[in-house]
């Protein structure tokens, strides 16, 4: 692993037990000795804390000054409606290819006067060229590279949290707030990525390693690694770059359509005028041959990421594969996603061939594990 980045927690890690695995360029924990299922449940039942640092933060401005022109500008690259969201507030969003392809999934802030990203670690030099490449001539954008990124996460999140920064309580799902901390400037948004309450919190490196063991110096605080982050993302249907949405998949495919506003549509406002309009307006339109949908297989077997799937128990083609899977500590049972054609309803028989073996799975909707954000 010599030629993995680091990040500023990693000795930390280190101290706490963590075992280190390669993970998007950088050596991350996939577990510490509570162990990947205790991790899961823990962040269910109390706060776990992430070292996110992996991740890109983008800070984006129009050089006219105005917040609008970066909206729009942002917009000749996502779906999504840029313009309509308020200061102090955050979304989900998807830059596009010509194809009408996904090429990274994104978190988009409006800090008042520029707009702040958070992209995937794996595509944050790409996102970032991307942007340069397109919107460089009307926009300032800086990678930030002095900042770490935690999130804490889980029922008790805001209870400790709020020991730290009292006036988080106040914030509601998918707010953005700048606050102090130990004369800390903290970045802080409400969201996350397990399903529950929580907070993701960018802190300057030199103050990231006394910020995190304040927080797990708390009784309800658990360090939690790699391993329940997917297992509670996917428990939550949310989709991992590079497996369950990737170039070859439409955001119509992909099932995250929530994320095109109105604004956006067809005979929205601003109808179109991104990357692979005409295909994500066609399949909105028409519906697309395939999307991503929900599995539960049968039995407590789980059906990993690559497992074909067909549409009966003996001959025939593979009709989609297993893009993520697993077993889910929280609903106690095998979970996973796949893309298969759209005509299959909720509660459709497919088989997973596992080992050799047809298992049954049934189509069902998602989450698997409701979500308890505070709206």
């Amino acid at each position: 692993m010599t030629d993995l980045k680091r990040t500023v927690l990693y000795d930390l890690h280190i101290e706490l037990g963590g075992k280190m695995v390669p993970f998007a360029g950088y050596e991350m924990p996939v577990q510490h000795p509570m162990g990947v299922m205790k991790e899961h449940l823990h962040t269910r039942s109390g706060a776990g804390l992430f070292d996110v640092s992996h991740m890109g933060q983008i800070l984006m401005s129009a050089k006219s000054g105005a917040v609008e022109d970066a909206a729009l500008a942002l917009e000749t690259l996502v779906p999504v409606d840029i313009l309509g969201l308020k200061e102090g507030r955050q979304r989900y969003a998807l830059f596009t290819n010509d194809e009408g392809g996904i090429l990274d999934d994104l978190m988009v802030a409006n800090r008042g006067d520029h707009l702040f990203l958070v992209v995937n670690a794996a595509c944050k030099d790409q996102d970032f060229a991307h942007l340069k490449a397109h919107l460089g001539e009307t926009c300032d954008l800086g990678m930030i590279t002095d900042r770490a990124l935690l999130a804490l996460q889980g029922p008790a999140a805001e209870a400790a949290l709020a020991r730290l920064v009292p006036d988080v309580v106040d914030l509601k799902f998918m707010d953005v707030a700048i606050r102090q901390w130990d004369t800390a400037e903290l970045w802080i948004s409400r969201s996350g990525y397990t399903g529950e309450d929580g907070f993701e919190i960018s802190v300057p490196e030199k103050f990231a390693v006394s910020f995190a063991r304040a927080l797990l110096a708390m009784e309800e605080v658990a360090p939690i690694g790699l391993g329940a982050r997917d297992s509670l993302r996917l428990e939550a249907g949310m989709c991992l770059y590079g497996h369950d949405i990737d170039t070859t998949t439409s955001p119509v495919e992909g099932n995250v359509t929530w994320a095109i506003q109105k604004a956006r549509r067809a005979g929205g406002a601003r109808e179109g005028g991104f990357p692979g309009a005409e295909r994500i307006l066609k399949e909105l339109a028409d519906g697309p041959a395939r999307r991503r949908v929900g599995l539960r297989p049968e039995g407590r077997a789980p059906m990993r990421e690559g497992t074909e799937v067909f549409a009966g128990p003996e001959g025939g083609a593979a009709i989609g594969t297993i893009t993520s899977g697993g077993f889910g500590p929280s609903i106690e049972a095998p979970m996973a996603m796949s893309y298969l054609p759209a005509d299959l309803s909720e509660g459709t028989t497919v088989y997973g061939e596992v080992r050799g073996k047809r298992l049954p799975a049934v189509i069902a909707p998602m989450p698997f594990q409701p979500n308890q954000y505070k709206r």
